[in-house]
């Protein structure tokens, strides 16, 4: 196993993948902490519900096309081919990312009428939108080409900007939530702008050869499943703190939300390092038809994710009233009692994501948009009524439900126990796993 790792190179990749995350998680954890003391569980509880649009439209609007821009990356046979399908994904996303600003402007326009609350707020957050996606494609085709040092780099440097720009603003012009999203926008605005010309992310506009592969219709194939996909990933990621908005007032969801953030960039980032270690090592063993090798990664990478899983829960249980006193104002100290079943939902969600890795690789996401909408399904139904019924504490006990529901329906349809999950896939899938791509293209 060693001497696969080393061949790999995946000590190398996972060192800086390790180094950004962890930077980043520090950054981010220590902005939650200053800015809950200087921000009212009301103030960040609006931030908060405003980043869940700007998370809604990154996930839905750009995900589907990074994600297939970075599975099909691997097939690539040179850097022509890699610069047309970087065109291909950008100008996808960038029509994407239009459509999702006027969406949530005109969203914002229609909510203030009612409300007469300041509609300046949603076109902050449009903007914040665009940065973040910005950001997330330049990071992610670096990812795919296993530049792992460029995108911690970049996304070290965007998750230092914001929370320290954010509370310089906020120092400066009081606890407004304007303040806070636009230390953030300027923040990746800074970060975008150094990193696109140090990375040269950019294709290159030299003549090059006509490319013959269409990675237009590759690039809608693969990505037309995981629109809807990601609207519900969405739902189970973010939409409780909706429903305890609604059920409950902006103090609850600030609550919630700081204590959310914290244990979730815990088991996240983690998970993160892991994904981003071994996920373009295995599409890469997949893209090259070594079935025993990506077998045997997946399980690696299945390990750790697991134990990963049972010790950070255990810890939380023992060091949560340390976490609270470290990482969150006074003020937001009721909610300790919210962190292990938080950290339990996390530590499944993280699980699952990997037991689906199958369905990525051999490019059959609608599968896994049905294995999505399971968890989906239960969360709109276990969320309401655990909040109604247990408030705050309703909403945490209510994760570990629907991303263990989801976990163990991906894991049924992925079959990670199987050395080849090609056996399963239908005609139509079949076309896409050859490269050819005749059917689900819109156009």
């Amino acid at each position: 196993m060693l001497n696969l790792l080393k061949e790999k190179k995946l000590f190398g990749d996972a060192f800086w993948a390790l180094s950004g995350q962890l930077l980043s998680a520090v950054a981010l954890l220590a902005g939650t902490r200053i800015l809950t003391e200087m921000v009212a569980p009301a103030i960040f509880g609006q931030v908060a519900l405003l980043n869940g649009f700007v998370a809604l439209g990154v996930t839905l609007f750009s995900y589907p096309f990074l994600c297939a821009g970075m599975r099909i990356l691997p097939e690539c046979q040179n850097k022509w081919e890699r610069a047309a399908l970087y065109e291909v994904v950008a100008r996808l996303t960038v029509r994407a990312m239009a459509l999702a600003i006027g969406l949530l402007v005109l969203g914002g326009v229609a909510y203030s009428h009612f409300s007469h609350n300041d509609v300046g707020l949603f076109m902050l957050a449009g903007v914040l939108l665009l940065v973040t996606v910005r950001r997330e494609l330049g990071i992610q085709l670096l990812i795919g080409e296993r530049k792992q040092r460029g995108a911690s780099l970049w996304q070290t440097s965007d998750s230092v900007l914001r929370p320290l720009l954010a509370i310089s603003l906020v120092v400066w012009g009081g606890q407004k939530p304007e303040w806070v999203l636009l230390g953030y926008i300027l923040a990746s605005l800074i970060s975008n702008t150094a990193w696109s010309f140090l990375l040269g992310t950019k294709p290159n506009k030299m003549k090059r050869p006509i490319v013959a592969r269409h990675f237009r219709a590759e690039v809608w194939a693969y990505a037309l499943p995981l629109i809807p996909m990601e609207l519900i990933f969405w739902v189970n990621g973010l939409g409780d703190r909706y429903v305890i908005g609604y059920l409950m007032t902006a103090a609850e969801v600030g609550l919630y939300a700081a204590t959310y953030t914290i244990i979730n960039e815990a088991f996240n980032r983690s998970a993160m390092v892991l994904l981003r270690t071994f996920q373009p090592v295995y599409f890469q063993s997949c893209s090259h038809n070594q079935i025993q090798e990506g077998f045997r990664i997946l399980w690696l990478w299945i390990g750790c994710v697991f134990a990963l899983g049972i010790v950070g829960v255990s810890l939380l249980l023992i060091t949560k009233d340390w976490v609270a006193s470290v990482l969150l104002a006074k003020s937001y100290h009721s909610a300790i009692a919210l962190m292990p079943a938080i950290g339990l939902g996390c530590a499944l969600h993280a699980l699952g994501t990997v037991l689906a890795q199958p369905l990525l690789a051999n490019k059959r996401t609608r599968l896994l948009l049905l294995g999505r909408l399971c968890g989906a399904v239960t969360a709109a139904i276990s969320i309401p009524l655990m909040v109604k019924n247990f408030g705050l504490l309703g909403a945490a006990m209510a994760n570990p439900i629907y991303f263990g529901v989801e976990a163990l329906v991906l894991a049924m349809l992925a079959k990670p126990w199987r050395m080849d999950c090609t056996e399963n896939t239908d005609p139509a899938e079949e076309v896409i796993l050859s490269g050819k791509v005749f059917a689900h293209s819109p156009l």
